[in-house]
């Protein structure tokens, strides 16, 4: 009975991993019973997406290092002797220093000039691609050294960077920054959980090694529907799919940082000494939890029709990996390319339609006689054979007539004359007199020793005598 029961179990576990796309987890919990086992969903594998972004910063020379200089740190604001110059590989900071693999505890980070210009605002952008979707399923993690920003704003672009929207805005003082009052990740609920905030809490002095980090907090809007120790993630996923926005709150092709005004120290800025602000980054981590793939992260999956960009032809995207690109599947309207945005074979592009039109592209129509094939160029001319001629290759070239397709003419009233008394029929053959033969009608009957059919030669010849004297005749009559 015992091993009928551990069966059955058994055959319930296996059918509930089979079940969907989440693995089946368990931890030991405490009963009035006893500790039993609880089982629910697993969150999927988190990946580390840093390696395979690509960095952009601005505004160009931002960057420190070009030319040398030296700065301070807010905790010793006098002892200057951190030097940064892009010449010297051991004292450069470049933007590739946010995304590298930190050893021997060795910390190496990104770093912007420092504020000598100021009252001018201190401003930088680094916009983050990684040209797939990704799906956001663990918090961003930002880590500053030398302070964190007073006043920034991360972003979002579901399009490839072409628009941005805010994700989160960060200040010491929303109200005075944003206009906006502060409000925390984890006092979000259901019906606010994708409402766009602005936070102090990752703003205000305590201390550049006290605090380093930035987060979004994905866990915690997570847990609104998971619980607070996320065991109930397939109630998350059940959510993501039924809540209108939900899941689109957490996807993006780009995400960029807008730094503002870096870190003060707590106070307001000092002119007498500039060089103390500044912003550095040491890593920036997005962890993405592949649902759908083991190794990576919604490459290759069905998305919004915002996201495919296919000119309203298709709303199906596919990501190639060798090529590292997202690619419409299934263009409509005889269109095809990344974006749906060329024409098929056998199809020209409609110049007076607009890109989402469903009759942007036109048929070719080449008569299939007269081209050399079915595709046409920009302006639907057919490439047309040898002697044919018209927009679709349906007529011929002087010289040529049509019998499915264009041949050359044997004969005309022209040039190419039937002789010897021929005619020529339909520019396709000379129709000769019984004593003549040939192409034209040029060659005798009597050439090459055959006998000639006598009475008709004497007929000719007559003929050919009595017209100088008939000719005569009718001259001295008329005077």
């Amino acid at each position: 009975m015992r091993a009928c029961v551990g069966l059955l179990y058994l055959l319930v576990h296996v059918l509930a991993r089979a079940r969907g796309q989440y693995d089946l987890c368990k931890s030991l919990v405490s009963t009035d019973e006893g500790a039993v086992w609880e089982h629910y969903a697993c969150q999927p594998k988190a990946q580390a997406m840093k390696e395979y972004m690509r960095i952009h910063v601005e505004p160009p020379g931002v960057t420190c290092g070009n030319p040398p200089e030296r700065f301070c740190t807010l905790e010793n604001p006098y002892l200057c002797s951190d030097e940064c110059d892009a010449s010297n590989p051991d004292l450069a900071h470049p933007p590739q220093l946010m995304q590298d693999r930190e050893r021997s505890g060795l910390i190496t980070y990104w770093q912007t000039v420092t504020w000598r210009r100021y009252p001018e605002p201190l401003q930088a952008n680094i916009s983050l691609s990684w040209n797939k979707t990704l799906e956001l399923t663990d918090d961003i993690q930002i880590t500053f050294e030398y302070g964190r920003p007073t006043v920034m704003v991360l972003e979002k672009s579901l399009n490839f960077g072409r628009t941005w929207q805010p994700f989160q805005y960060y200040a010491d003082d929303c109200v005075d920054a944003f206009k906006m009052a502060p409000r925390r990740a984890r006092d979000l609920t259901a019906a606010n959980v994708t409402h766009v905030i602005c936070t102090e809490q990752y703003s205000r002095w305590v201390g550049s090694k006290n605090e380093k980090v930035v987060r979004f907090e994905v866990r915690s809007r997570f847990t609104i529907f998971a619980g607070p120790r996320l065991l109930n993630m397939e109630g998350l996923y059940t959510r993501m799919e039924s809540m209108k926005g939900l899941r689109d709150f957490f996807m993006f092709t780009n995400l960029r940082l807008r730094l503002l005004r870096p870190a003060l120290g707590g106070t307001y800025v000092q002119r007498d000494n500039l060089m103390k602000y500044f912003y550095a980054i040491s890593n920036v981590e997005v962890l993405c939890k592949c649902t759908y793939h083991r190794f990576l992260c919604h490459d290759d999956v069905s998305l919004s029709l915002s996201d495919c960009e296919c000119n309203g032809h298709s709303n199906r995207c596919s990501y190639i990996n060798f090529l590292n690109i997202v690619t419409c599947v299934s263009c409509k309207h005889n269109t095809r390319g990344q974006n749906c945005e060329h024409c098929r074979m056998g199809f020209y592009k409609n110049t007076s339609a607009e890109p989402d039109d469903e009759n942007v592209c036109i048929e070719c129509n080449c008569n299939t006689m007269g081209s050399l094939h079915d595709r046409c160029n920009g302006t639907g001319f057919c490439q047309c054979k040898e002697g044919t001629t018209g927009v679709k290759c349906d007529d011929c070239l002087p010289g040529y007539y049509w019998k499915q397709g264009c041949f050359p003419n044997v004969c005309d009233d022209e040039l190419l004359l039937c002789q010897n008394g021929g005619t020529c029929v339909q520019n396709q053959r000379c129709s000769c007199t019984p004593d003549f033969k040939g192409v034209l009608c040029q060659q005798s009957r009597c050439d090459g020793g055959k006998k000639c059919n006598g009475a008709s030669a004497l007929t000719l010849s007559l003929a050919l005598l009595l017209c100088p004297l008939l000719a005569t005749l009718l001259g001295s009559a008329a005077s």
